[in-house]
């Protein structure tokens, strides 16, 4: 196959393609509805000519009797004046209508055969085209049925594939979340085992900010334990200030008790 054939059938498939895709079953079937109804239409009109010609001819027929029936009055006539000549001449030309009549009568008895036939074919014609047009609507409505089912299906099956999406983004959602929550209660623990800082907690100081404070805390904790074994502790808090001194005084007291002792 040659290069140029090989672009014909392509272009020819092509075009049979967009041909396909393009053609509409119902309007092909309207538009074959519609020239059957005009060839109904001619065939109609042909039987309306034909009973006109008929017609015509009769009327003819008619006439040609009237005017041989005038002729054959007058040769009676003139055959009663004794006017033998005047009764040749009429019935001459009443031969001649005779013939023309009898002519007419042949060609009315054809007329009124073809349109005997035009009028059968016309009927059969009219019928077959309301069968087709009774399968027409019947073939119209599977197809618009059809039509309508294929839209749903197809919205059905991306409804399928969007809900597809819609549930992938769904599960990794969750898996974020799940992975989000995860990482919280990690950092909670960390946070409640001292590993990890709170950042929330009032204390923001570095490790040997809470190292000294922690020493301070102790001493401080010693230093009242030390008082309350001395038994001035009550005295210290009940008298505020005035404890604090009675303290100072006590203790020269208590050292130079001491120092009595160890001259002894």
């Amino acid at each position: 196959m040659s290069m140029w054939q090989r672009i014909s059938l392509i272009f020819r498939s092509k075009a049979n393609k967009a041909l396909d895709r393009a053609e509409d079953p119902r309007e092909t079937l309207d538009y074959s509805y519609q020239r059957q109804l005009d060839l109904l239409a001619q065939v109609r009109r042909g039987v309306a000519d034909v009973a006109t010609s008929r017609k015509r001819v009769e009327l003819q027929i008619n006439q040609l009797q009237v005017q041989s029936d005038k002729l054959q009055g007058q040769a009676e006539q003139a055959i009663t004046v004794q006017r033998e000549d005047l009764a040749r001449e009429a019935l001459t030309r009443k031969s001649g209508l005779t013939s023309q009549i009898t002519d007419l009568k042949t060609q009315q008895a054809q007329l009124q055969g073809e349109e005997e036939k035009l009028t059968l074919a016309q009927q059969r014609l009219s019928a077959k085209v309301e069968a087709f047009r009774t399968r027409k609507e019947t073939i119209k409505a599977t197809y618009t049925a059809a039509e309508a089912q294929s839209k749903i299906n197809e919205a059905m099956s991306g409804i399928g594939e969007e809900m597809g999406d819609v549930g992938m983004a769904i599960q990794r959602a969750e898996d974020k979340t799940a992975q989000m929550q995860a990482r919280a209660s990690a950092i909670d623990e960390l946070i409640a085992s001292g590993a990890l800082d709170d950042a929330t907690s009032l204390n923001k100081g570095d490790d040997i900010s809470r190292e000294l404070e922690a020493m301070s805390s102790q001493s401080e904790v010693e230093a009242e334990l030390a008082r309350l074994k001395g038994g001035s502790a009550p005295q210290a808090i009940e008298g505020g200030q005035d404890g604090g001194e009675i303290l100072a005084a006590e203790e020269p007291a208590q050292t130079q008790t001491s120092e009595s002792k160890d001259t002894q």
